[in-house]
């Protein structure tokens, strides 16, 4: 389980990557999303089967790989309208479980008004 701080945004890829990318490949596909990877935020990849899922963070002094492949099963990602989404950490944790979110249904709570 990844333990983050709350000033830490969390944006998933919508469209797969090519899996042979390492780091400066992720990186320089954050850049092309309109996002920068030195900012400390989680940036979330899957390849085309969806069965393997990368996550890249830069963590002060490093970029940092995160991968994940499953056994048997595809990982089920929100959809969305843009190229990169950004989710909750607990979505990210549910999805990397192997929940579908897609009939979750999200109960109102509190959010302090930011800007």
């Amino acid at each position: 389980m990844l333990s983050l701080p709350p000033s830490v945004q969390i944006f998933v890829a919508r469209e797969p990557v090519d899996f042979r990318r390492g780091f400066d490949g992720l990186a320089a596909t954050v850049r092309a999303l309109g996002e920068e990877p030195l900012s400390g935020h989680l940036y979330v990849f899957r390849n085309r089967r969806g069965d393997r899922a990368k996550i890249l963070f830069w963590d002060r002094t490093g970029f940092c790989l995160w991968y994940k492949r499953l056994e048997r099963g595809v990982f089920h990602f929100p959809a969305g309208e843009t190229e990169c989404l950004e989710v909750e950490a607990a979505d990210l944790m549910l999805v990397l479980e192997g929940i579908d979110l897609s009939g979750a249904r999200r109960h109102r709570r509190f959010r302090l008004a930011t800007g």
